[in-house]
């Protein structure tokens, strides 16, 4: 068997499931139910394989906070972005960035991080805009600055 799969710590494995199903439409595993610091949870997301384990020191499993973010982002495309961040804002996590439209480049943005301190950015594309038309755009900008 091979594949890839994105772990993460986060203080409560069964509260972050809980949330992020509450934003996104997952798809579950596996589930524990053991004692808090034992938990882990794997699940999907548009076929992308999450596997989340309880903070346990013990194990030397260290999770983020949002005062303390890692220097990683999940980058997720959605069919409607208002609907997905106003999930993500109703359900207690936190906007870093609003939705952004950038009609040139045919995409809107967003970005938030959840209470156990993961940075989530979501976009919607609009129009596909190739690499060559993004590459041009973005160095017409940036001699104009």
């Amino acid at each position: 068997m091979v594949g890839v799969e994105i772990d993460m710590v986060v203080t409560d494995s069964l509260k972050a499931l809980e949330l992020y199903e509450k934003i996104f439409d997952i798809e579950r595993v596996e589930v524990t139910a053991f004692p808090k610091g034992e938990n882990e949870v794997i699940f999907t997301l548009y076929g992308v394989r999450f596997h989340m384990l309880d903070e346990n020191p013990k194990f030397e499993l260290k999770a983020p906070s949002p005062d303390e973010p890692k220097a990683i982002w999940f980058n997720i495309t959605v069919s409607d972005i208002h609907e997905i961040f106003s999930k993500a804002i109703s359900t207690g996590c936190t906007e870093v960035q609003q939705v952004t439209e950038l009609p040139d480049y045919g995409v809107s943005n967003a970005m938030f991080i959840d209470p156990f301190g993961y940075l989530w950015m979501l976009h919607q594309v609009h129009k596909e805009v190739s690499f060559e038309e993004r590459t041009r755009l973005w160095e017409e900008k940036r001699d104009n600055e």
